[in-house]
This record gives C-alpha cells, sequence and structure tokens, in this order.
C-alpha cells in the first residue's frame, strides 16, 4: 500500500494511492487522524487498506505533494553506511564500529516536486540518494530480531548537503544538513509488507545522469542494526524516520567534485517504493532596505 501526503486547494490531506489518484483518508477520519503520523500513531494501517479498495476522490494531477510525515519527532540520518564509502574520504581512518548519526529538523526537506534550494552561502551544495525507514509501532531497546515489526514502511530521500558548512566545527555536520529544504523526501510511504525483505536498490541520476546505484544488502549497518542501536539511547515513535546512508558517488567524491546548480534535475530511485523527482533553485535574497532605498532614487 502507497501512502501520501497531500494538499487539494488549501487543505491538507493524505491517504492510500489507488487506480486514477487517490482516496481521501483525512476527510474520512477527520479529527481522529487528520494526518498520516496520526494515522500511523492510532494504529490505523488496517483502516487506510479498506480505504484501498475504494474508488480515488482525488486525480494525482489535482494534488501538490507533501512530505508523507510533514512533522516527524525525529529524523535520524546515517552516514558512511555502504561499502567503499568510508574509502572515499582519502583520510586513512578505518571503518568504525557503530553508526554515525547525525539529526535533521523537518523544514530541511522539501517534497516531491517541490524546488530543492541552493543556499547563497554555498558553492558546494550536493546530493545524497538514500532510503528512509518510517516507524510504525514505538519502542526502546527494541532487538534486532524485533526490528523489522517496528517498521511502518519505507520512502525515498535526498539528503540533500551543503558541504562547505558541515566543515565548520571540529565534529560538526548538524549546520551543512539543515538548511531550509535543502534535502527532500517522498513521494510517499510504502509499507513494509508491499515491499517486502529482498534488498533494495538505490539510484540517484542527476539530469538524467546515474551518479549513484547499489543495494541495501551491502549496508554496513543494516536496518535492524540501526533500529536497535538507536533505540537503545532514544525511544523510536511512530512517524519518525531513520535515513539509512547513501551509497558511493556523491558529487563530492568525484574529480573534480560535481556539485548542484541551480536549474539540475535530482531523481532518486528506489524500485518498489518509489521515485522522487525535484529541481535546484538559487535561494532569493531579500532585498535589503538599502537596496530598496537607491532602487526607488534611482
Amino acid at each position: 500500500m502507497k501512502l501520501a501526503s497531500f494538499a487539494i486547494g488549501g487543505r491538507k490531506t493524505y491517504g492510500p494511492a489507488v487506480s486514477g489518484g487517490f482516496v481521501d483518508a483525512g476527510a474520512r477520519f477527520g479529527s481522529a487522524a487528520p494526518d498520516l503520523l496520526t494515522a500511523l500513531a492510532t494504529g490505523r494501517l488496517d483502516d487506510l487498506r479498506r480505504l484501498s479498495a475504494l474508488p480515488s476522490d482525488v486525480g494525482a494531477e489535482d494534488i501538490r505533494w507533501l512530505k508523507p510525515i510533514e512533522s516527524p519527532g525525529k529524523t535520524i540520518c546515517v552516514g558512511v553506511n555502504y561499502r567503499g564509502r568510508n574509502e572515499e574520504y582519502k583520510d586513512g581512518a578505518g571503518q568504525i564500529g557503530y553508526p554515525s548519526l547525525f539529526l535533521r529538523v523537518p523544514q530541511s526537506f522539501a517534497a516531491h516536486q517541490e524546488p530543492l534550494v541552493k543556499p547563497p552561502e554555498s558553492v558546494q551544495y550536493d546530493y545524497e540518494g538514500e532510503l528512509a525507514v518510517v516507524i510504525g509501532e514505538r519502542g526502546r531497546r527494541i532487538r534486532e530480531g524485533d526490528a523489522l515489526s517496528h517498521v511502518a514502511g519505507y520512502t525515498v530521500c535526498n539528503e540533500g548537503t551543503v558541504r562547505d558548512w558541515c566543515k565548520h566545527g571540529k565534529f560538526n555536520v548538524t549546520a551543512g544538513k539543515n538548511f531550509d529544504r535543502s534535502g527532500s523526501i517522498g513521494p510517499w510511504l510504502v509499507t513494509s509488507d508491499a515491499v517486502g525483505l529482498d534488498p533494495l536498490r538505490v539510484i540517484t541520476r542527476v539530469n538524467g545522469e546515474v551518479r549513484q546505484d547499489d543495494t541495501t544488502d551491502r549496508m554496513l549497518f543494516p536496518i535492524p542494526t540501526l533500529i536497535a542501536y538507536i533505540s537503545t539511547f532514544m525511544p523510536l515513535d511512530p512517524g519518525d524516520i531513520i535515513v539509512t546512508g547513501t551509497p558511493t558517488g556523491a558529487g563530492a567524491r568525484f574529480d573534480p567534485p560535481r556539485f548542484l546548480s541551480a536549474g539540475d534535475s535530482v531523481e532518486v530511485e528506489v524500485p518498489g517504493v518509489g521515485t522522487l523527482v525535484n529541481t535546484v533553485v538559487d535561494e532569493p535574497l531579500a532585498e535589503s532596505s538599502r537596496e530598496r532605498y537607491e532602487r526607488a532614487t534611482t
């Protein structure tokens, strides 16, 4: 089952994808489950499956895509999690024994088909195609053998990174990972039962050119390991997102580097989950009072 969050006119809602469009679950559940996060938290996946047997309420051409989970409580990202990634850094350091983790705020992600925003402070704006896990059942100190039972489903992420702002502190990537709408996530959440247990392929294309192509069985820390490790130090709640790491081939790793510019199209595909598409735009700078005065007097 594919579950999307979307806007119809000025109203935000969500629901399962069906032939011809989407069922409006938000209108049916009302205040009891107005968004997908609440639907997960209140255990409504079976109700959503029943809705997926209905005809569509709205066509795909009539919606504006929203992030599947608009405001997750936590988005935990994993660094250096595919074979070959550690060697890309060329720093002589060996592979570490535990996952490298950092957090992203919801505002740092755009939705499917929304613009990715390149900030004026950067000349090293980069892409990172990744698989993201959405938690469906709360847990703390989850055992690896039980981990996948806590997963509601999967979505696709471009964990866009402002590289030159990842170097401002000795051990700090927070700034470079949290510029407004520098990454994206979507287009929808695909439930675990529809994805299965086989390895998934992660492909990133920039302007149609394949830059990244790898499979999730090459993760250094598989998804159950990540869930077990993260839930040791904090509970995982419904709607929390774990972004599982990017394969080799990000723009910074080319020689010379191949960073993103306005007009570039970035497409991250995970067959069986979805294809996330965004175009890069330059962030418009607010006009200063001095500039407004000079424009008005010339």
